[in-house]
């Protein structure tokens, strides 16, 4: 009986260069509509064509289940369904090779206490089921500031790595101002008015962030400027004109759970934000902070645990902690332009 050989290959994306920056667009997606336009004004900022994927609907979930794992958790079944869906409808569009050639998409994995670091393997699902598999799709590490997709044309340098954190910080303020004010409002519509405004406001002051430098000259400004603390007074002379009653007696609820699921909005997780909002509560969001600030204190916890075992442990120890207390720093100078809200 003859027995044949098959050799198992792992996905590996074709390189992204240089020279095709101009005619490639990036597709990322698994935030909120804020957070996504205001990381794709870091993304333009750096010279690079970016696109959210849409919103989530009901129909990715099934799509979904067509194409990954059954036993797959619901925020990786409905992300990956979206992926499918914004692929079958690029193709429909730009035909299959317009699709492999003028876009990819990019996502970041990481370690936790949840099946995140697994997406990308549903993702590369996604292609195989579409027959997509010479599309590009980039693995990033979420805990590296400085590193770049084969071929270099993604090149995840400082200044990027700091304008998609004040994008993620600034969607977080955004959000509290939001969950705040909405229930509250006396003119229906108002919130989510000056909201869009607030959006497109940053993504201007985003899109257009000096960049000084490549390393130490764009960390130091990074962290001291306030260019982002001036943008974000604007921001808050918007809302300033929102008229509110606050004498209405509202509950207030804090959603907890899996992390795609708490802060996500839309059909994802049913649209339970709005349904408690209309069932009379103001709704505490979850920050997307949290989750870096979380696996910054993680490296904290790994090199406690291997004291005994590592070199230079107290230099190490000392560097962690210094990242952790300007973390904390630059959110909460933000914050403190929003008369430090939550």
């Amino acid at each position: 009986m003859q027995v044949s050989e098959l050799e198992y290959r792992a996905y590996r994306p074709r390189p992204f260069t240089k020279e095709e920056r101009d005619k490639t667009t990036i597709l990322f997606g698994g935030l909120t509509w804020k957070h996504e336009r205001l990381i794709q004004a870091s993304l333009e900022r750096m010279g690079y064509r970016a696109k959210p994927l849409p919103q989530i609907e009901r129909q990715d979930l099934d799509i979904g289940k067509e194409l990954i794992d059954v036993g797959a958790c619901c925020p990786t079944t409905f992300t990956a369904g979206n992926l499918a869906r914004t692929l079958k409808d690029l193709q429909e569009r730009e035909g299959r090779q317009g699709l492999v050639d003028n876009y990819l998409f990019v996502t970041v994995g990481a370690c936790g206490p949840c099946r995140f670091g697994q997406y990308h393997e549903s993702y590369e699902r996604v292609l195989e089921g579409l027959n997509l598999r010479d599309f590009r799709l980039f693995l990033l590490d979420l805990m590296s500031m400085e590193q770049s997709a084969p071929g270099g044309g993604l090149e995840i340098n400082m200044p990027l790595t700091f304008g998609l954190v004040y994008a993620m910080f600034l969607g977080d303020l955004l959000t509290d101002m939001e969950y705040a004010t909405r229930p509250y409002e006396v003119k229906e519509g108002q919130t989510d008015k000056v909201l869009k405004d607030s959006v497109e406001l940053l993504y201007e002051k985003l899109k257009r962030r000096p960049i000084k430098g490549k390393k130490l000259d764009s960390l130091l400004w990074h962290v001291f400027t306030g260019y982002f603390v001036e943008a974000l007074r604007e921001v808050k002379s918007l809302w300033d004109e929102v008229e509110v009653d606050r004498l209405r007696v509202k509950p207030k609820v804090k959603i907890t759970g899996e992390f795609w699921l708490q802060t996500h909005e839309g059909d994802g997780n049913y649209n339970i934000k709005r349904w408690l909002e209309k069932e009379g509560a103001e709704v505490i969001p979850p920050p997307i902070a949290v989750w870096l600030d979380y696996l910054i204190h993680m490296e904290l916890f790994k090199l406690e645990d291997a004291k005994g075992f590592v070199k230079k442990y107290r230099l190490k120890k000392l560097a962690i902690k210094t990242i952790a207390f300007f973390y904390h720093f630059v959110y909460n100078r933000l914050r403190g332009a929003l008369n430090h809200i939550p």
